[in-house]
């Protein structure tokens, strides 16, 4: 399972002195920004590919609080994608220095085009790429009705 560990800093407690909800947010971002350059598929690569990876929903559960004074783990696994690789959904758990789960969060997202800035499919050389990594048990092949079960989605930005 891949990992990411964290150091929580100053800025990223709030008033109750715990970690704020859009640290985790955060940490996912970079979490799953890492695994991908660490497996061939950063910045630079995607932006020759001329892709990019757009959130369309976070759902967070927190279980536990955490505080400053020790590392937080995020983890990372394929929870869905689409048969063309257009969207695809991650969870992530976020782990204290004890292994203890103390919070998860799923995120679904899609692929852009970054010079028409549309949904597209994935070159078969990232989708064979996400298709291979680690996946959860409840993983699920990604439908375009998918990505609406959630609330409304604003247009078809495909077309």
């Amino acid at each position: 399972m891949y990992l990411k560990e964290f150091e929580i800093r100053w800025d990223d407690v709030d008033a109750n002195r715990h970690l704020h909800n859009s640290a985790y947010i955060d940490y996912m971002s970079h979490t799953r920004m890492s695994f991908f350059s660490d497996k061939g598929f950063g910045q630079r690569h995607l932006a020759e590919m001329n892709l990019g990876p757009v959130a369309l929903y976070e759902r967070m559960y927190y279980f536990k609080e955490v505080f400053p004074g020790a590392p937080i783990r995020v983890s990372i696994e394929l929870k869905g994608l689409s048969e063309e690789g257009t969207f695809f959904e991650f969870r992530h758990n976020f782990y204290d220095q004890n292994g203890k789960n103390v919070g998860r969060c799923e995120m679904l997202g899609a692929w852009i085009d970054l010079k028409k800035r549309k949904l597209v499919p994935l070159p078969e050389e990232l989708f064979d790429f996400l298709d291979h990594i680690e996946k959860t048990d409840d993983f699920k092949t990604l439908t375009k009705e998918d990505t609406r079960r959630h609330g409304q989605f604003p247009e078809d930005l495909s077309e």
